[in-house]
């Protein structure tokens, strides 16, 4: 079940009353602006409490946001689920009112744009081992095989040694047709990781095998990577072999080879350590089952007076996990309050307040993406197929999980550095006075957001944000109630930080929806 877009929709029609001005939620500066001939007359004071009035309000909304979309009855906000029927039926219902028009520009698909994704579940696994005419076949207690399509197979392949190197170090011909070996021990981070072995897949090796010799254990990668996985319908063809084994049947399979695994390491750690034939072969395959999710991005839109002049995106993610645990747990349910019931509505409130302002000379669109949780996958369909050029996207601001810090905590950019923005954000920030850190230490975290999937697409896309301008707050989230069902109502929530974060992020969109203030280039990356 699901709703129908709003343009058709009678009963909602008629069940939004007209519009009024609520002066309540003007943005700080449209708010000061509107009240700034009141000085002359009684001095500062009535607009220092106006102001304060319009901040508590706005905190009001965002917590009313919050509650309701993290509360039991969205179920946690599954894709494809009644959850995100009602999800997207309330957010929608807001922005209606709000007085945004859809974004799609697709007249067969208003405001819900449509994402199929493909959840694949590991089925089989199997790894033979071959030196000689002697051939060793390993158990999946010591090696998986994994895949990204329906099957993947590899024959015979060669075993080649790389390290720690980079896919870049070596060329097509030297990957093509063998099976990489890789170290684990460098101590990065798992989407890093998985970073590296894509880019020898992409550069043509027919698989790739991970020693766990770090601190990741071969059960913990088998518990984790055992899971679904998820991909884009479109993109769900492929037949990608990864492989994990264990420290100890590495070891046991470089047995008679002339090499161990401790001088496999001592080699790679040297500077001139060159990719290592290990006089071994493999046979993988690998198998899964499919289901098939339908669920949808909602997109809306703020017309400016000038299409042709560029655009201005907002997003947050509107996805979580569902039921996420099993009984005996009390609380099965991963509500997402903060991850990103919160991010949901902030953007909302950007909304309302741009809205509310001056006319704006862009366009201005509102995107929440489902499958976030999953790879990103919403932002891939939503740059796969936009309803506006990419190369007019001008500025893309991503809102994640931001009840956290406390007002008066510094601004931080994810992404700082890696799009041309950051002198027009400090300029804005400035401006409004709120303190913004000059540090890159909130890009640790770049990865794991919306904007690094629109950042592929060459989409100059960034978060600014009190989130993580203490960014020790941020990192005892993801050590505490990320991606739990402890994520919910009960442990409070941060607000103060939250309405900054709606505050500047206002005045960013007006910023960038002027044409004065940062023109379109169109056709260059950012």
């Amino acid at each position: 079940m699901f709703v129908r877009p709003f343009s058709n929709a009678v009963w909602l029609l008629s069940a939004v009353p007209v519009a009024r001005v609520d002066w309540r939620v003007w943005g700080r500066r449209t708010l000061l602006a509107t009240l700034a001939g009141l000085v002359a007359v009684t001095g500062a004071a009535p607009l220092e409490a106006a102001s304060r009035r319009g901040q508590r309000a706005l905190e009001e909304r965002l917590r009313h946001h919050i509650e309701r979309l993290a509360s039991d009855e969205f179920a946690g906000r599954e894709p494809g689920t009644e959850g995100e029927a009602k999800t997207l039926r309330y957010l929608g219902r807001e922005w209606f009112d709000i007085g945004l028009v859809s974004g799609t520009n697709d007249p067969a698909n208003e405001w819900f744009a449509p994402v199929t994704l493909v959840a694949r579940e590991p089925a089989t696994s199997s790894a033979q081992f071959f030196r000689g005419r002697s051939t060793k076949a390993l158990t999946p207690e010591d090696v998986i095989v994994l895949t990204s399509g329906k099957r993947g197979l590899a024959r015979r392949s060669p075993l080649l040694f790389v390290g720690n190197l980079e896919a870049g170090a070596l060329t097509r011909n030297e990957l093509a047709g063998r099976i990489v070996v890789l170290l684990d021990g460098l101590g990065e981070s798992e989407a890093a990781s998985g970073a590296r072995q894509s880019a020898f897949l992409e550069m043509g090796a027919a698989a790739v095998l991970t020693v766990l010799d770090g601190a990741r254990s071969f059960e913990e990668v088998v518990a984790r990577r055992g899971r679904s996985g998820y991909a884009l319908a479109q993109d769900a063809t492929g037949g990608d072999l990864e492989a994990f084994i264990s420290p100890e049947a590495m070891a046991g399979l470089l047995n008679g080879t002339g090499q161990t695994l401790p001088s496999l390491e001592a080699k790679a750690a040297r500077a001139d350590f060159t990719p290592l034939a290990l006089g071994l072969s493999a046979s993988f395959e690998a198998t899964t089952r499919s289901t098939t999710i339908h669920t949808h991005n909602l997109i809306g839109k703020l017309p400016g007076r000038n299409p042709d002049a560029g655009a201005v995106l907002f997003v947050a993610h509107w996805d979580h996990f569902g039921t996420c645990a099993e009984p005996p747990a009390e609380d099965t349910v991963c509500n997402g309050a903060i991850d990103n019931a919160s991010g949901v509505a902030a953007l909302t409130e950007v909304a309302r307040a741009l809205a509310k302002g001056p006319p704006l000379e862009r366009d201005v669109y509102f995107l929440s993406t489902t499958g976030e949780e999953v790879g990103l996958l919403g932002a891939h369909a939503f740059a796969e197929n936009p309803p506006v050029p990419l190369d007019g996207i001008v500025a893309a601001f991503n809102i994640d999980s931001v009840a956290i810090a406390p007002a008066g905590t510094p601004f931080a950019i994810v992404g700082k550095g890696m799009t041309g923005l950051d002198e027009d954000i400090a300029k804005v920030a400035r401006r409004a006075h709120f303190d913004l850190l000059d540090s890159e230490d909130a890009n640790e975290f770049v990865r794991r957001q919306d904007g690094w999937a629109l950042l592929q697409h060459d989409i100059p896309a960034v978060m600014v944000t009190t989130a993580y301008g203490d960014i020790s707050r941020m990192r005892a989230f993801y050590d505490s109630d990320y991606h739990r069902p402890s994520d919910d109502l009960t442990h409070g929530l941060e607000l103060g930080g939250e309405v900054e974060d709606v505050l500047l992020l206002t005045d960013l969109g007006r910023w960038f929806s002027d044409p004065r203030n940062a023109p379109l280039v169109r056709g260059e990356a950012p």
